[in-house]
């Protein structure tokens, strides 16, 4: 992927973070993946924002086991290059098809951190992964993110990274549009919003889709895949869906508690954006068949 031909993003800042262990997907210390798989499944159960109450136990950890602060910057230059140049091209995108539909598209802030992270949604471990708050309307990534896609899901490659930097994007698309609101909306009211066809799988695949929809504008424009980089994001979109990660995480899948959707659904759904670029094949609200 020649991703430096990209305008870079001035909207990208450091955060720092909790240096050290922490919760992790991989394991070591924290947190496993099984271990995230219960208490997601849990907090949707009991109605609670899975993202705060894994926040809540990192702060547990850390009282126990207090971290030092790091103001270190997350990642290396080349890589806060990488992500500069990939938000920057979203924001060029984005803004060009908001124009034509008579819209002003407001760009999103990235926040680069270590270990644990703060924002409007509560605190954040790395173990939640990527996740975009609408509260703050930013999007939050641990660098050491992509490392632990290469080596325990086999999803390498610049462009599965880009990949998941503009699915997160997608979300912010979707918070300017309103459909955050709704699926919001929809869950105060005692909705149940999870599971293999619920609203929480629809908003994720949308979020594929539209990822897909900037991955076209952004060839058309600048031309800069190469052989073998759209293979790496529809692996990556296949690595991450529901179904692999809970056979993995607890040997069985419980299609009731999906939140993202299968790995079937969310190649499908990129796949879809990436054909044409047209937001408007991303309706996975309307569509019966996910």
């Amino acid at each position: 992927m020649r991703w430096q031909r990209a305008r870079r993003s001035d909207n990208v800042e450091d955060a720092g973070g909790v240096g050290g262990g922490g919760m992790r997907l991989g394991g070591g210390k924290g947190l496993g993946l099984g271990g995230i798989a219960i208490v997601v499944v849990v907090a949707l159960l009991m109605g609670e924002d899975p993202l705060q109450i894994l926040g809540q136990i990192t702060q547990q950890n850390a009282s126990v086991n207090p971290q030092q602060q790091s103001a270190m910057p997350s990642g290396t230059p080349e890589e806060r290059e990488f992500v500069r140049a990939i938000l920057g091209d979203t924001e060029d995108t984005w803004r060009s098809i908001f124009q034509a539909a008579g819209r002003q598209y407001q760009d999103p802030t990235l926040v680069l951190f270590n270990g644990g992270v703060q924002s409007a949604c509560g605190f954040a471990s790395s173990a939640v992964g990527p996740f975009y708050c609408p509260g703050d309307r930013k999007v939050y990534l641990d660098l050491d993110f992509f490392e632990e896609m290469a080596s325990r899901f086999q999803a390498a490659g610049d462009f599965a990274q880009a990949y998941v930097i503009a699915h997160e994007v997608g979300h912010h698309v979707q918070t300017l549009l309103g459909v955050s609101a709704k699926v919001n909306a929809a869950r105060q009211r005692g909705e149940k919003v999870e599971g293999d066809n619920g609203l929480l799988v629809r908003q994720e695949l949308q979020a594929d889709c539209l990822a897909g929809v900037w991955a076209y504008h952004a060839q058309k424009r600048l031309n800069w895949l190469e052989p073998g980089d759209l293979e790496e994001a529809l692996n990556a979109a296949n690595a991450i869906g529901d179904d692999r990660l809970q056979r993995q995480g607890r040997g069985q899948v419980v299609p009731d508690s999906f939140t993202h959707g299968t790995s079937a659904q969310r190649v499908r759904w990129f796949k879809i954006g990436f054909e044409k670029g047209e937001v408007g094949r991303c309706d996975t609200f309307s569509t019966a068949r996910l």
